[in-house]
């Protein structure tokens, strides 16, 4: 391991502790610059396979659900600790399926699963992108579901 910033292999963890299901959070210290940042620790169990709607196949990438839900979650009471249990949460349903291929939508469909219950205005941010809003009434529809 080596520091994200300077590049010195001379690091410290100063915490490790469980997260969700079987990732291990480990908070580190750079003994030469003195910046601290946080490693993810998990177990790689199968090779699972996307398939994006246009057919081809891509390896499952965790830190695009991260990246994706970060958008969504902009300027919202959300922690980048909360954003990554939830990637987790939906990686780890994804492998209790048994599947080695899963559809890009079966992804997206656990992500607005557990990001409605986590932030409402992101779970419609998430939906208006994910589903490709195109009119006004595609909000409606979803700020409806919200509400109910």
């Amino acid at each position: 391991m080596r520091c994200p910033y300077c590049g010195s292999g001379n690091i410290k963890t100063l915490e490790t502790r469980e997260s969700a299901g079987n990732t291990i959070r480990r908070r580190k210290e750079c003994l030469n610059c003195g910046k601290r940042f946080t490693t993810y620790e998990y177990i790689e169990t199968i090779e699972l396979m996307v398939r994006k709607k246009d057919g081809r196949l891509e390896r499952f990438d965790i830190n695009k659900i991260i990246r994706g839900l970060q958008k969504a979650c902009e300027k919202r009471p959300v922690t980048l600790e909360q954003i990554r249990e939830l990637a987790e949460k939906v990686r780890q349903e994804l492998m209790q399926m048994g599947k080695d291929v899963v559809s890009s939508q079966e992804i997206g469909d656990l992500v607005m699963k557990y990001l409605k219950s986590l932030d409402r205005v992101a779970y419609i941010r998430f939906a208006s992108v994910y589903r490709r809003f195109e009119e006004p009434e595609d909000f409606r529809r979803v700020l409806q579901e919200v509400k109910e």
